[in-house]
């Protein structure tokens, strides 16, 4: 039996890989909370969110139950099959974790720097099934929550009840979106998470490149920005 010292010791390098791409994810996303604050429609998922409390409104005040109807139903089914994909991928991790001796050779063929023992490789994968259960989980929530807002936006205004007022019905509305962003958040992290089975340095590498991409995802079109910050 291996100790535990000489454990962390054999996968220093993973170990010390994932942290540095935690780091730099979580980086990110301080970095843009700060812009957020500082201009709210910085993001994307900040203008959703005044795109959002505005149409539940605008749905509320005039009635237009139809396409209220029609746009919940597109947001439930996307995330429906974004959870359905998820339980999927769910599935093939756990399929990989029964062949662990097998994919051994080939899956750590590039690993010049990582250990190569099936507990590494256990670990790495638990870490990517958590991950996967958080997407899983958020996109569920999103589901639930779009179904409450369909029946809370069909409600008359004038019955002046207190809880189902736009405002209130729109916080609804955002946070199904919120869990969705999460849910998306989720699957965009399964990346390095699955480069990290290849070898630790592909994992950095991998989060370097993603939060490239994930910064010009997130921001808000320009033009935009600048007209809502004037």
């Amino acid at each position: 039996m291996i100790s535990m010292i000489d454990f962390f010791n054999v996968a220093a390098n993973d170990f010390i890989s994932f942290f540095i791409s935690a780091a730099l994810l979580g980086l990110y996303q301080a970095y843009l909370a700060y812009k957020v604050k500082k201009r709210p429609t910085y993001t994307v998922q900040a203008v959703n969110r005044i795109a959002r409390t505005a149409w539940v409104e605008t749905i509320m005040n005039e009635r237009r139950d139809v396409l209220a109807v029609q746009t919940l139903r597109n947001s439930t089914m996307a995330a429906t099959f974004l959870a359905s994909t998820a339980v999927l991928l769910i599935i093939g991790v756990l399929n990989l974790s029964g062949e662990a001796e097998k994919l051994n050779t080939t899956w750590h063929a590039l690993n010049a720097v990582g250990a190569t023992n099936n507990s590494i490789w256990l670990i790495k994968l638990l870490v990517l099934l958590s991950d996967l259960f958080v997407a899983f989980f958020c996109f569920s929530m999103s589901i639930r929550l779009y179904n409450h807002v369909g029946f809370m936006i069909n409600v008359p205004l004038t019955l002046n009840h207190k809880m189902i007022s736009p405002p209130h019905v729109a916080s609804h509305l955002n946070r199904a979106g919120k869990f969705y962003s999460i849910g998306m958040r989720a699957y965009y992290f399964s990346v390095p998470m699955v480069f990290w089975l290849f070898g630790p340095h592909f994992m950095v590498a991998a989060t370097i490149l993603l939060i490239f991409v994930l910064y010009f995802i997130d921001r808000a079109p320009k033009v935009m920005a600048d007209d809502y910050a004037q």
